[in-house]
């Protein structure tokens, strides 16, 4: 049998990465002002030794009103650089998996609770709360707070804070950033025509409303070394009549290649509270496939990704370049690992487990 596709190697950027199954970034809401704690330490620790070929840090707030919640990590002052520095060297210590992180601001979706509390959004005046920003003053939910739109000096002020935020990532070793342009969040309210109503520069057409997503773009790239992989997540659609959608995504990433993206991770929604999204195993992987005709940069799918053989069609048959996985290897730590042994592949593992393996797959890790 051919060797599974799904653990041949990927370069991206001046990194290449042992296979491509990447551990997308997942919020965990355990934060103390910004700062990572403990729980963060076990979590990714966890996960770098799952095998995958990259792992990347949840959405960290590049200002404190970028936060989703209150609880949310944040790479914006010296005492959040060192969370995140004391967390990666912990993880460091026990793995050699190569380490990103999401540099994000959520717009309008911050000053919310925690999900686990009802992820209700939190009044400028409440506890917790603050004063939200976006495209335009449009909130998210009609009944919500209205966000301020942001003018020249804010979009300078947030744009310098994504380069802030690049420069502390580089200085503590972190090997890749990804940029968040998805989910509904800042960068994806100016890319969309449901929530850009700007008149300036910024808004309007197309080439506007890109406009500031690849300032953001431009200004990391200008702070990190010429080689260091820098990629984007994008919604490739709104899933809402007049959004944001495939043929609009497939020019920014065009653009974002031009520039010197080194790949572009499909995701999808999280706009518009009106989103009509056909969940379901695959429901993005067509998205991916789309853009992936309009680059040569890799592409990475995602969305219900659960089973081996569907991981490996996925990447077998060019529809993405790698897979990324959130709450499937949540629920199973080990999927890497488990998705080689049925595959036939192997992986890298700590020598603390080699001898866990089953003796019908003792040649699983390499």
């Amino acid at each position: 049998m051919p060797a599974p596709k799904l653990f041949e190697p990927l370069i991206v950027g001046s990194h290449t990465l042992r296979n491509r199954i990447i551990i997308a970034p997942m919020c965990q809401y355990s934060a103390v002002d910004g700062r990572m704690t403990d729980w963060h330490d076990q979590h990714l620790g966890m996960l770098a030794q799952s095998g995958a070929g990259l792992l990347t840090i949840e959405a960290t707030a590049v200002v404190p009103e970028g936060r989703i919640t209150y609880a949310d990590v944040g790479l914006w002052n010296d005492e959040t650089e060192a969370a995140i520095a004391r967390t990666a060297e912990s993880v460091r210590r026990w793995s050699d998996m190569p380490i990103a992180i999401q540099l994000a601001h959520a717009g309008r979706k911050t000053s919310t609770d925690l999900p686990w509390k009802g992820g209700a959004q939190i009044v400028p005046d409440g506890e917790n709360g603050w004063q939200t920003v976006s495209a335009s003053d449009l909130p998210f939910q009609g009944h919500e707070n209205a966000p301020l739109a942001l003018d020249a000096a804010g979009l300078v002020r947030v744009r310098d804070a994504f380069a802030d935020a690049a420069r502390r990532a580089v200085r503590i070793g972190i090997d890749a950033i990804q940029i968040h342009a998805a989910h509904g969040y800042l960068l994806h309210q100016f890319l969309s025509p449901l929530s850009n109503r700007r008149t300036d520069d910024y808004g309007g057409s197309l080439e506007n409303r890109l406009r500031f997503p690849l300032e953001v773009f431009d200004a990391v790239k200008a702070v990190v070394p010429a080689d260091y992989p820098v990629t984007v997540r994008v919604s490739a659609t709104d899933w809402h009549e007049g959004g944001w959608d495939v043929e609009q995504t497939i020019a920014f990433a065009q653009a974002l290649e031009a520039r010197g993206a080194a790949a572009i991770h499909v995701s999808s929604g999280g706009l518009h509270s009106g989103q009509k999204i056909p969940v379901g195993p695959n429901y993005q992987v067509p998205l991916a496939r789309a853009v992936k005709q309009g680059v040569a940069i890799p592409v990475i799918a995602v969305g219900l990704i659960t089973d081996f053989e569907q991981a490996e069609a996925i990447v077998g048959t060019g529809d993405a370049d790698a897979i990324a996985l959130a709450r499937t290897i949540l629920y199973d730590p080990r999927w890497p690992w488990h998705a080689a042994a049925h595959l036939g592949a192997t992986v890298e593992a700590a020598p603390q487990y080699l001898r866990c393996q089953p003796i019908r797959h003792r040649d699983l890790f390499g």
